[in-house]
């Protein structure tokens, strides 16, 4: 049996590929050789100092690296070490043996008005807040999310209910990071990897819902303003992957500022929305021609 090498998107992870499938629809991640306990090849591989995670799925075997090594320098090796196991009939992964009963995951894209921003869309629940994330070292309170930063076409993160929006940055065009981003949320979900870890929120991240503890102390034009928002305007934002929240109303001048997230923000048509949507909207709705909104980036 031959196998194909075949580079990654994230420099750290090389596939290789086999002519026929070698699961039988089921994905395998192990971080460890103990968590391999069902898979001796993968087991096998864990001995290599290089290597930090096995993926099996489909009809390749997936490894991620420490930085110890470059890949140009190894990959050879390793392959001829996973066609040694499999000719002379090694055992790839157990029958019945996967410890964690995977949970079938549907997970779809979907176009933004963002151009730089697409949003993938989970059949099931993901988290009951919204979190944006502009970084790695903001997404401690999101497995999910720090290992998709370190795909390094990744440039921002929203996570809501049921839907992630990624923004990328300008050098990759999504024909060539959307099956890949797919799959990895689509595997890293099956494999019950944690999306938000709730107890390590922290108390300066941004939620769905407005957390406004003095909110009965707010003139009535804010609160006004604050419940257009949540009845008419986010569900319509957030089908485009985006989100929308309320930052301040001065009575002087009439201003709204309002908090824009995931693809919403930097979205090239955000501003006309904001001038043609959500200003006429309020300025119909509070009777007041004179209010403007301003955009301001999460």
């Amino acid at each position: 049996m031959k196998i194909t090498i075949k580079e990654t998107q994230n420099p750290t992870i090389v596939k290789f590929e086999f002519p026929d499938f070698i699961t039988q629809n089921e994905n395998f991640e192990y971080k460890n050789i103990d968590e391999a306990k069902n898979s001796p090849l993968a087991q096998q591989l864990f001995y290599l100092p290089f290597v930090k995670t096995v993926y099996i799925s489909g009809n390749f075997i997936a490894v991620e690296r420490f930085s110890i090594v470059e890949w140009s320098d190894v990959q050879e090796a390793v392959a001829e070490q996973i066609e040694n196991y499999i000719n002379n009939g090694g055992v790839i992964v157990l029958a019945n043996q996967n410890p964690v009963k995977k949970q079938p995951v549907s997970v779809y894209g979907e176009t933004t008005p963002n151009p730089a921003s697409l949003k993938f869309v989970v059949n099931k629940a993901l988290t009951k807040n919204a979190f944006e994330f502009k970084n790695i070292d903001e997404a401690k309170a999101s497995p999910l999310a720090q290992e998709l930063f370190k795909f390094h076409y990744v440039k921002e993160l929203f996570i809501a209910e049921n839907y992630i929006s990624v923004t990328k940055y300008d050098s990759t065009s999504w024909d060539e990071i959307t099956l890949e981003l797919r799959t990895f949320i689509k595997q890293f979900i099956e494999n019950g990897g944690t999306v938000i870890d709730e107890t390590q929120v922290a108390n300066d991240i941004k939620q769905e819902k407005q957390q406004i503890k003095n909110f009965d102390h707010l003139d009535t034009t804010s609160q006004q303003i604050i419940n257009i928002l949540e009845e008419y305007v986010k569900p319509a934002v957030a089908a485009d992957g985006g989100n929308i929240l309320f930052d301040s109303y001065n009575e002087a001048d009439k201003r709204v500022k309002v908090v824009l997230q995931g693809a919403c923000n930097g979205c090239p048509s955000s501003t006309f929305t904001l001038k043609s949507g959500i200003e006429n909207m309020l300025k119909d709705m509070l009777n007041d021609k004179d209010i403007v909104v301003e955009a301001l980036n999460g």
